[in-house]
C-alpha cells in the first residue's frame, strides 16, 4: 500500500492504515517533538498529542507538496501552541547583539554535545534556536507561530547563539583568546 492510499485510509478513519502511517512516521516526528520539548516525556506526550492532531486534521491535506512537511508543521505548530501560554517562558530584552559576536565556533565540537547543549537552552531561546537554524524558518514566521515580535524572535536567537558559545568555550577549557 503507498503512502496515498494510506492517506486516504487516515482520511476515512481505517485504524489500520492510522498505524501504518504512524509506524513510519513516528520515529521521524519523535526527533521533531525532542527538538521542541523540554524533556524526552514531555516529546513522548507531545508525539501522541501532536498524531491526534494529525488523524483529526488529515482531511485538510490535499496531496500537494510533501505529507511528511505537513505533518511536521502540525506538530511544531501542536508544541508550540501548548508552550505558548507556559509561564516559565523567560521575557527576555529586546536588544540584539551583534551576531557575529555570538558565532559559536563549533568545529571541534561533536553533534550529541551540540544537541546536548541546545536541549539545555531555556524553553524559548531552544524553540526559536531550532526553528530558526535547524528548521529554516524567518524570523517573521517564528514571531507568528509563537505570538512574540520579531525582534524578540532575533533577540531570543542572539542570546541562545551567546549561551551555546559560552558553554562550548567552557567545554574547551577556557573562552578563546582574542587575537592581537
Amino acid at each position: 500500500m503507498g503512502l496515498d492510499q494510506i492517506i486516504k485510509g487516515c482520511q476515512d478513519n481505517n485504524i489500520k492504515a492510522q498505524e501504518q502511517l504512524y509506524r513510519f512516521f513516528a520515529p521521524k516526528l519523535f526527533a521533531v517533538c525532542l527538538k521542541y520539548s523540554p524533556s524526552h516525556d514531555d516529546a513522548q506526550d507531545n508525539l501522541q498529542d501532536g498524531f491526534l492532531l494529525i488523524f483529526n486534521k488529515i482531511k485538510q491535506y490535499q496531496f500537494k507538496g510533501s505529507f511528511e512537511g505537513w505533518a511536521k508543521r502540525v506538530m511544531i505548530n501542536n508544541i508550540l501552541q501548548k508552550y505558548r501560554g507556559v509561564t516559565y517562558f523567560e521575557i527576555v530584552n529586546e536588544n540584539t547583539p551583534d551576531e557575529a559576536e555570538t558565532e559559536a565556533e563549533t568545529d571541534e565540537v561533536s553533534m550529541d554535545f551540540l544537541l546536548g547543549l541546545i536541549q539545555q537552552l531555556p524553553e524559548r531561546y531552544r524553540m526559536v534556536f531550532n526553528l530558526y537554524v535547524i528548521d529554516g524558518y524567518s524570523h517573521k514566521e517564528i514571531a507568528e507561530m509563537m505570538g512574540i515580535s520579531e525582534g524578540t524572535s532575533k533577540s531570543n536567537l542572539a542570546r541562545a547563539r551567546m549561551i551555546l558559545k559560552e558553554k562550548i568555550e567552557a567545554q574547551r577549557g577556557g573562552s578563546i583568546p582574542d587575537a592581537k
